[in-house]
């Protein structure tokens, strides 16, 4: 019979998780969840050899190709298959981070919270023989620990690792040429592979920065930030101030001035990385809290600064574990939901053309401004709001869809002639 602890969780974290809407019962039975390992593509057949080595079965992930899942208590890091690079040690909702992402070979992928880098090896893993990956990370010595990893599975080829600032880093993928402007300091670049596109380059090529102009065509196929965070999803993670004593938590978790900062550092990294992504590309934001203000309210602020950004479906999230986040279209993932880890995912893509500013209303309130809502009517206020240039013919504007969005005072569309207005399709906001 598979035993449980019960985890004494101290009443400033119970009143978190009360403030968030969060369930304590998914710190307290805490040794419920599985520890999930991915097996190495073309290790199929050692599975068996594995299990015998474990002394346990692999209990494959449905849902996740190439995952399995065994008991918490087992221990993979002695072990000859972690040793020799034919397993690696990920949360099962980390894996379903970059499966949203649905690479495809020849993508230009950035991840840019590269560190510690299970992450960055699963995205390599999936791209195959063409395309290059960008690993990002402001610490120096937890991006040596992604290079080590490259190094151990033999994933280096196409992937080049920069000590950057995330919310600042500019470098486009090396397929491309454009003017490049000069940077303050340079990131360092401390590993690249043999066909990651920087062999043979000269440092004004490999400096080359995105332009606003240029990122739409620029840019990265499909841009990964695993934002940081105050780990408060990880009950692994919850459970080492047990040891390390609560007033820890506290500080790390529970301060109310490190979550403000956080937030911001969060919303940062999220609209640099789109800034970075071409036009047609994907970007999925997570994060390992499942607080609201780390998530749901980072991605609409995140919304609302940027009109060509629009959340998608995660197709293959149909069949996941998963429950719906307060945003439509954003997943989470927890112990007693998914037995996984708690993770909060949410999926945006550039739209193929910039949102301009159309019309604006001298009376709006940006006070009115909260959460997006869709609506297939026509909004009666239009009638007040003074168009002040037509980007695109109606033609054209039906052919996209139209969108709207009120933040502070300004309306955004993609495009708009007079006579549609009343068929728009609307994205408004609420009081």
């Amino acid at each position: 019979m598979e035993e449980t602890s019960t985890l004494p969780l101290p009443d400033a974290f119970l009143d978190f998780l009360n403030e968030n809407g969060l369930d304590p019962s998914i710190y307290t039975a805490t040794d419920s969840t599985p520890r999930y390992i991915r097996l190495k593509p073309g290790c199929e057949a050692c599975v068996e050899e594995i299990e015998a080595e474990i002394k346990c079965k692999l209990e494959k992930v449905g849902w996740l190709p190439d995952f399995f899942s065994l008991p918490p208590d087992i221990q993979i890091a002695n072990s000859n298959a972690y040793r020799e690079g034919k397993i690696y040690g990920i949360d099962a909702a980390s894996g379903a981070a970059v499966s949203a992402l649905n690479i495809s070979e020849g993508d230009h992928v950035l991840d840019l919270c590269a560190a510690p880098g299970a992450k960055l090896c699963m995205i390599l893993d999936l791209l195959g023989n063409s395309g290059t990956v960008t690993g990002v990370d402001v610490t120096r010595h937890r991006l040596a620990a992604c290079r080590t990893l490259l190094q151990k599975y033999a994933l280096g080829d196409r992937c080049r690792l920069f000590v950057a600032d995330g919310t600042t880093f500019s470098l486009i993928p090396v397929r491309v040429h454009s003017d490049s402007k000069s940077w303050v300091q340079d990131p360092e670049l401390i590993f690249y592979g043999q066909h990651s596109g920087v062999v043979g380059l000269s440092k004004r090529e490999l400096y080359q920065t995105v332009c606003e102009n240029d990122a739409s065509s620029c840019g990265y196929d499909k841009v990964l930030v695993d934002a940081e965070c105050t780990h408060d999803g990880s009950i692994r993670h919850i459970q080492k101030f047990e040891h390390w004593g609560w007033k820890t938590l506290q500080r790390r978790v529970l301060n109310a001035e490190r979550t403000d900062s956080l937030t911001v550092l969060q919303l940062q990294l999220l609209s640099n990385g789109f800034r970075l992504l071409k036009v047609g590309g994907s970007l999925v934001y997570s994060t390992c809290s499942l607080t609201v203000a780390q998530n749901e309210d980072v991605v609409e602020r995140f919304l609302l600064e940027n009109a060509s950004a629009e959340l998608q479906d995660v197709e293959a999230a149909k069949n996941w574990p998963c429950r719906s986040g307060r945003i439509w279209k954003t997943l989470r993932f927890d112990p007693l939901t998914s037995q996984t880890s708690g993770l909060f995912v949410a999926k945006a893509d550039a739209a193929s053309v910039a949102v301009s500013m159309m019309l604006r209303n001298s009376n709006a309130e940006s006070s009115h401004c909260r959460v997006p809502q869709r609506y297939n009517k026509p909004n009666p206020a239009l009638a007040s709001w003074q168009i002040r240039s037509i980007g695109f013919s109606s033609t054209k504007a039906i052919e996209m869809g139209l969108e709207y969005f009120l933040f502070h005072d300004t309306l955004y569309t993609m495009t708009i002639e007079t006579e549609l207005l009343p068929q728009a399709k609307l994205v408004l906001l609420e009081l």
